[in-house]
């Protein structure tokens, strides 16, 4: 069985991991885009939206309750791969450890 000295020290080597996967994850930007790529939102890994880009296209003032729709979907789309990106990031982490659904808020 391994001593309190060594577990403390691998906790300490999880959490510094977990730090530099945190900052890597808030560094990094997705594209999730919808409409056949014509809505695009760039979020970053806080979730944090940086960027939208539309179609000059789908400016029509009469539809632009399609427009709100695409918007949704890209976000939700950008959304989708940081959670992935987080997930492949934990199994990095914790060296593939199911941690039970634990979600981190970062």
């Amino acid at each position: 069985m391994m001593n309190m000295q060594g577990i403390m020290k691998q906790a300490q080597m999880m959490q510094k991991k977990m730090e530099e996967a945190q900052k890597k994850l808030a560094e990094t930007e997705v594209i999730g885009s919808s409409g056949g790529g014509m809505v695009k939102v760039t979020l970053n890994g806080k979730f944090e939206a940086k960027k939208v880009e539309i179609d000059p296209g789908l400016l029509d003032p009469e539809e632009t309750d399609i427009l709100e729709d695409l918007i949704l979907a890209a976000f939700n789309d950008a959304q989708g791969k940081v959670d992935a990106m987080m997930n492949e990031g934990m199994k990095d982490v914790t060296g593939g450890l199911n941690l039970g659904g634990l979600k981190l808020p970062f």
